[in-house]
């Protein structure tokens, strides 16, 4: 009887936090500032997922939020950019940490994270053509985002750690 209760609270949560993933996405997709900034948000909801679910249903969020928001907001650039980089990083994240070894981590999330820069930067060419007007030098465009991921996974992990230590236990 407690797993079957177990798995209707991992569903209900799943729900819950699939449903606060779509609506930041739709509210990302039509705020012109802070896009950004608001996918970030939308990204913290995988790894809540898995602290207080697990990875299953962690990824089904993943999948039922990227699917809903396809469906509500159509093909922008704010649902592509959670599919491709801010909905996966969070289990990204989760597997390399695993190492355990500090400078591998961060070359294996750049890694990641510049793969996904570059396909996102693919996919904007190829359906958004002429969207990307760059007119800085392009090298400082790079290191200004390497700063910032590495600011943002920093930040993730302080996330992370305020949830382990304060409210997972009382959310699972």
């Amino acid at each position: 009887m407690a797993e079957k209760t177990n798995a209707a609270s991992n569903i209900a949560k799943g729900g819950l936090l699939t449903t606060m993933g779509v609506i930041l996405i739709y509210i990302s997709s039509i705020v012109p500032l802070n896009q950004g900034f608001i996918l970030a948000l939308s990204s913290l909801l995988i790894p809540l997922a898995v602290l207080i679910t697990n990875l299953k249903n962690a990824f089904t969020v993943y999948a039922a939020t990227s699917l809903l928001s396809l469906l509500i907001c159509g093909l922008k650039i704010t649902v592509i950019a959670y599919i491709i980089f801010f909905g996966l990083y969070g289990f990204t994240k989760y597997y390399i940490e695993k190492l355990r070894k500090l400078p591998f981590e961060i070359i294996v999330k750049l890694v990641f994270f510049n793969l996904c820069t570059v396909l996102l930067l693919l996919i904007y060419s190829l359906f958004f053509p002429g969207l990307l007007k760059i007119n800085f030098h392009f090298y400082i465009i790079i290191a200004g985002w390497q700063i910032a991921f590495l600011i943002y996974d920093y930040l993730l992990t302080l996330f992370i750690n305020y949830i382990n230590k304060y409210l997972a236990k009382g959310l699972k």
